[in-house]
C-alpha cells in the first residue's frame, strides 16, 4: 500500500492580489493632514478688528480731553461764565498731532462773549497751533458777529453818536439825528458804511434821508450849510482796545442783520507777551 500525501489547495489569485495590494498600502507613506486656513484669517481680523477699535477709542478720548483743556483756559482767561458754551472743533487725527506737538487746524466758537462794550458771536480759527507754547503758531483768523443791540452798546462809548437809533439794513448801519435849524430840529436819517482803518471801526455817511426825501453829502450841506457837518462826519470807535495786540482788525460789513467784523491773529501770539497785551488805536 503506498504512502499518500494530502495535496495543498493551490492559493486563491483574488485572495492573493488583495493581500499584495494591502502591503503596498502600507509600504507607501501616509499624506500629511492639511491644516485649515480659515481659522487663522479669522484670528487675524478679529486682532486687527480690536487695534483698530482700540486706537479709535483712544483717538476719542484724546480729541475730547484736548477739546475740553482749550474750553478750560479760554473761560478761565477770557474770565467767562462758567457755564458758557464754548464748541471747539479739531480737524484730523488727533494723536498724530500730538506726537508731533503740533494741531494743525482748530475751531472755537461761543455765542455772547463780552470783552467790555466790544461783544458778540465769536468764532476764531487758528492753525499750526504749538502744544507746549515753545514756538509760534502759523496764524489764524477770527470772526464777531453784533447784533443791532450789541452794535449799540459799542457805539454808546462814542460821544455824541446817538447810539439808542442805531440799526442794521445790509450793506450799512443806520441811525437818527436832528439838525437844528433855526430853533427848529429837522430829522435826518443816515445810512453809514462800516470799514476797518487801524484798529478802529470806522462809519461814513453814504447817504441821507430828509422828510422821505433822500440825499447825498452835496445837496445835504448845499440845503443846510455848516449845520449838517454833525451828520456828515465819519464816526469811529477803537476795536483795538478791547483785544490783544496780536489780533488786528481787518473788514467790517453788514450781512443781514448782522455786524461782522473780521481779523486776523499774528501766529506769535503764542510766544510774545507783548501780542497778548490789550491793543491801541493809532
Amino acid at each position: 500500500m503506498s504512502d499518500t500525501h494530502p495535496t495543498e489547495p493551490l492559493p486563491d489569485p483574488t485572495a492573493q492580489w488583495i493581500l499584495s495590494t494591502q502591503s503596498e498600502l502600507q509600504e507607501q507613506p501616509q499624506p500629511k493632514r492639511r491644516r485649515k486656513v480659515w481659522p487663522w484669517i479669522v484670528a487675524v481680523v478679529a486682532v486687527l478688528a480690536l487695534a483698530v477699535g482700540a486706537w479709535f477709542l483712544g483717538e476719542w478720548i484724546a480729541k475730547d480731553l484736548v477739546a475740553k483743556t482749550i474750553r478750560d483756559q479760554i473761560v478761565t482767561r477770557l474770565a467767562l461764565p462758567a457755564d458758557q458754551e464754548v464748541d471747539v472743533q479739531i480737524e484730523g487725527m488727533v494723536i498724530p498731532q500730538l506726537l508731533s506737538g503740533t494741531l494743525d487746524d482748530v475751531t472755537v466758537s461761543s455765542d455772547d462773549v463780552a470783552l467790555g462794550a466790544f461783544s458778540g458771536d465769536v468764532t476764531v480759527r487758528a492753525e499750526g497751533v504749538p502744544i507746549t507754547g515753545g514756538a509760534p503758531a502759523t496764524g489764524g483768523t477770527a470772526t464777531v458777529r453784533m447784533d443791532a443791540a450789541q452794535v449799540q452798546a459799542l457805539l454808546s462809548t462814542v460821544d455824541g453818536f446817538p447810539a439808542d437809533s442805531v440799526g442794521l439794513d445790509e450793506p450799512n448801519v443806520t441811525m437818527a439825528t436832528d439838525v437844528k435849524v433855526l430853533g427848529l430840529a429837522v430829522p435826518v436819517g443816515v445810512a453809514l458804511t462800516p470799514g476797518a482803518d487801524a484798529g478802529k471801526l470806522v462809519l461814513t455817511p453814504a447817504e441821507f434821508t430828509v422828510a422821505g426825501a433822500e440825499f447825498n453829502a452835496d445837496a445835504l450841506r448845499e440845503q443846510f450849510g455848516g449845520l449838517a457837518d454833525v451828520v456828515l462826519r465819519d464816526w469811529t470807535v477803537c476795536v483795538a482796545e478791547y483785544l490783544p495786540a496780536g489780533v488786528s482788525l481787518t473788514t467790517v460789513g453788514v450781512d443781514g442783520t448782522a455786524l461782522v467784523a473780521d481779523f486776523a491773529i499774528d501766529g506769535r501770539i503764542v510766544t510774545d507777551p507783548a501780542l497778548r497785551e490789550k491793543g491801541t488805536c493809532a
